[in-house]
């Protein structure tokens, strides 16, 4: 007890004499002690700088003294990395705290700098170049590159030979040689803006001759040829990207394309399936942007379904212009397995629709229709759809009493299948129910009512979507507006919208 009972008195008899001490040299100790922790703290903290200063990284002076012979050398730079800049660069890199590396690159880029005002001494713009390069990029002081800059321009203007060059532009300008090779108008004028970039006999002369490179652009848009309007567009482009008279005339481009989709989707609706096809082929080629929507699923679609039932001379024809049209490979091959299977087939011998073998074949495709249709198959894939079956049984039986009431079945349950999807919002759907309907009953009269409708839904959904700032989106929306019903209200100020957003 009596030993645990001397540490409270050995304490207070370490407190004692520490009150003892004078106040200064209390003060004095306590500061020691601090100095002594932070200096501590700070070697901690920057051992790694201090390592390298006290004991620098061996491979940081090998590298150092081979840049300085290679900077003796004259090899300032060298693509295998043994140039002087990029040993000084290598050793920087080990030791960057060191300041004879950034040294070594200063002098590297004022012997860069020497050599260029050497080179333009000797008239070796070549040499001048390559050496002002390397010392702008290691920033040689900026006055000197500067000057040493607009003094090789000035070389290589006169070199070229700026007058002879604008003489010649303007000469093939007047002759009506704009672009059409290397001693036309364009490409001269290019020559002078290169060696001499503010030269405004060039920069006018270009822009004139611009102009009349684009004359024929709108008579062009106005007759349809959008091919060789957008080439000539292109071609302009390369001189002069900023060309004022460009914007304007892409914005007619623009226009003639969305008339051009319209025109598509036009001659799908008529049945003109191969021209159709070719319009969708010439927007291809053009590149300017997507495609009208009706290029695509509508366009594929169609295609397949005429060759199921055309002629075997133009099946291929039809198939080549469905794979463009993007329809993908499975329902190709699917599509020529079919035909090649009926070619092999013996044709089915015609039987009255009273004979056993006509019911049971009759009655199979009807069921097959039903589980098509269960599974949403209205129209595709070719041949296994609801319509395909239902065809099919009215080939048979084209009075049988139950391909009648399966005929009218399926057209009730189309229509409400469409008005079903218009309830649910799920628009898709509507359209391809829309589209089996369409199928079914060509005439009937309540097909345009149904078809705005589903236009007015889609504008809705577009302006939803353009008010989210989903502009790709309501594009979509409005192109398949446009597709279901050109004229419904409401279509034109929607497109207006779109149209102040490009």
């Amino acid at each position: 007890m009596k030993r645990f009972a001397s540490v409270p008195a050995r304490r207070a008899a370490m407190r004692a004499r520490w009150q003892a001490w004078p106040e200064p040299a209390r003060i004095a100790a306590i500061a020691g002690g601090a100095v002594l922790v932070l200096g501590l703290l700070g070697v901690f903290a920057y051992r790694d700088a201090l390592g390298r200063w006290l004991w620098p990284d061996p491979r940081y002076d090998a590298l150092r003294q081979r840049a300085e012979v290679a900077l003796q050398a004259g090899r300032l730079t060298d693509a295998q990395g043994d140039g002087a800049r990029e040993l000084f660069e290598a050793a920087l890199a080990l030791q960057p705290d060191q300041l004879e590396a950034r040294d070594g690159l200063a002098r590297v880029a004022l012997a860069a700098l020497a050599r260029a005002e050497a080179g333009a001494d000797k008239g070796d713009t070549a040499q001048a170049h390559a050496a002002l390069q390397l010392a702008r990029e290691l920033q040689a002081p900026k006055a000197r590159v500067d000057a040493l800059a607009a003094r090789l321009q000035a070389m290589r203007a006169q070199a070229v030979g700026i007058d002879e060059l604008l003489a010649r532009a303007r000469a093939a300008q007047a002759a009506g040689h704009l672009d059409d090779g290397s001693d036309a108008a364009l490409p001269l004028y290019q020559q002078v803006l290169q060696a001499q970039p503010r030269s405004q006999p060039a920069l006018e002369g270009r822009e004139d001759a611009l102009e009349d490179l684009l004359k024929p652009a709108g008579g062009m848009l106005a007759r349809g040829e959008l091919l060789q309007a957008a080439e000539l567009l292109h071609r302009a482009e390369n001189f002069d990207p900023g060309h004022a008279a460009l914007p304007p005339l892409h914005a007619s481009l623009a226009r003639a394309l969305e008339a051009r989709g319209q025109h598509i989707r036009q001659l799908l609706a008529r049945g003109r399936l191969e021209a159709a096809a070719q319009a969708c082929d010439q927007l291809r080629q053009l590149q300017a942007g997507p495609l009208p929507q009706a290029c695509a699923a509508p366009l594929g679609d169609a295609l397949l379904r005429a060759a199921a039932t055309a002629p075997a001379a133009k099946v291929a024809r039809l198939l080549a212009l469905a794979e463009a049209a993007g329809v993908d490979a499975a329902h190709l091959q699917q599509a020529q397995r079919q035909r090649r299977g009926e070619q092999r087939s013996p044709p089915h011998p015609v039987l009255p629709a009273t004979t056993p073998q006509t019911r049971a074949r009759v009655a199979r495709l009807l069921e097959q229709m039903e589980r098509a249709r269960a599974r949403g198959d209205w129209l595709t894939p070719p041949g296994d759809s609801a319509w395909d079956r239902l065809r099919e049984a009215r080939a048979l039986a084209p009075r049988d009493p139950r391909v009648l009431q399966a005929s009218t079945a399926l057209l009730a349950a189309a229509r409400e299948c469409n008005a079903e999807a218009l309830r649910d919002n799920n628009l898709g759907r509507a359209l391809v129910c829309l589209d089996a309907w369409r199928q079914l009953a060509p005439s009937d009269e309540g097909l345009a009512t149904a078809r705005r409708r589903l236009a007015q839904r889609w504008i809705a959904v577009g302006s939803e979507r353009l008010e989210a700032g989903r502009t790709a989106d309501a594009r979509r929306a409005l192109e398949q507006a446009r597709t279901l019903d050109p004229q419904t209200p409401g279509l034109g100020e929607f497109a207006a919208r779109l149209e102040k957003l490009r």
